[in-house]
């Protein structure tokens, strides 16, 4: 079974609805972790259960099927800060497919066996963690001596195929992992 874990706190409405469509498409297992509910995510539930049950609609009574419950999973945390990392921690289990752009949550995901990618389309890996941590701890020195200013890039078109794109190959090399077509 394929599991994806979602930061989805900050990951954009846009992104959530390509991850949602292949969770729904595909049966995967996935867990949302964010401090309030997300109205498509808690869509996505209701339509993942009509979807699973609708497959033993000829076989189960009525009953039956309802005790079919969603793969999604909505879970709320309280706010601050890394309580939502922190649930995907003790949630994740490898192998499985990570989506957040904070690094620190990446390296502990990665620590435990997951791949994790990020909004951009980027793949987090044992080899590149230990740089991007650094750059992100200078960056954060620069910033509190007023020398720089993040100014991050807005989600254009090419953005957004480069995460599908990368969603996608991280999505087939689990599967080839898993042995599911």
């Amino acid at each position: 079974m394929i599991r994806l874990y979602i930061d989805s706190d900050s990951l954009p409405v846009r992104h959530r609805s390509i991850v949602i469509k292949r969770i729904i498409k595909n049966g995967y297992e996935a867990w949302f972790a964010a401090d309030r509910k997300l109205p498509d995510v808690l869509k996505a539930i209701e339509e993942d259960k009509r979807v699973r049950r609708s497959a033993f609609r000829e076989t189960l009574t009525r009953e039956e099927a309802r005790k079919i419950g969603s793969g999604i999973h909505m879970e709320v945390v309280k706010s601050g800060a890394n309580s939502a990392d922190d649930r995907l921690v003790e949630l994740a289990l490898a192998p499985a497919l990570a989506i957040t752009h904070d690094i620190p949550l990446a390296e502990r995901l990665i620590q435990k066996g997951i791949t994790v990618i990020d909004d951009r389309g980027n793949t987090f890996s044992e080899e590149n963690i230990r740089k991007r941590m650094s750059e992100r701890e200078n960056n954060a020195i620069f910033r509190e001596m007023g020398l720089f200013t993040d100014k991050s890039k807005h989600f254009d078109e090419k953005t957004i195929h480069a995460f599908s794109a990368a969603f996608d190959k991280a999505l087939m090399n689990l599967e080839k992992l898993a042995g599911t077509p």
